[in-house]
């Protein structure tokens, strides 16, 4: 448990500025994804055993909170998806240019890209939200 609580504090207490809430948010924004996928085997995986569980699973998902859920899922996904495809960008193609101003620059347009992307998928999902969808 030492170990554990290291680690966290850690990550925590590193000041490193952009780079380290960038390292951050990739690992938070990928074990989101995990959870939700490894949730999402086990709902379809009830329709098998026990369908009348998942029904009651699908009523939950159709919940106010489980909708705001989703909206930070979809966060999740692009933030992780973009700043991976940057990662492996500078590896593959411009190695030399892993310097910590082009890095912080390029950083603050990933994380607005993935914004200009999620926003408008965020008015939608709130409009089906409210629409009772």
């Amino acid at each position: 448990m030492s170990t554990l609580k290291t680690t966290l504090t850690g990550y925590l207490g590193y000041r490193g500025r952009t780079g380290h809430w960038s390292f951050l948010l990739h690992r938070i924004t990928g074990l989101g994804t995990l959870l939700f996928l490894a949730i999402h085997i086990l709902d379809t995986a009830m329709v098998h055993f026990n369908p009348t569980l998942y029904m009651e699973v699908i009523g939950i998902y159709r919940t106010t909170l489980v909708g705001i859920m989703e909206i930070g899922l979809v966060f999740c996904v692009l933030f992780h998806g973009m700043n991976g495809l940057r990662i492996a960008i500078f590896d593959l193609f411009t190695p030399r240019n892993w310097t910590i101003p082009s890095q912080q620059k390029i950083t603050l347009w990933t994380l607005a890209a993935t914004l200009v992307i999620w926003i408008p998928a965020v008015v939608i999902m709130v409009g089906h939200m409210l629409a009772g969808g």
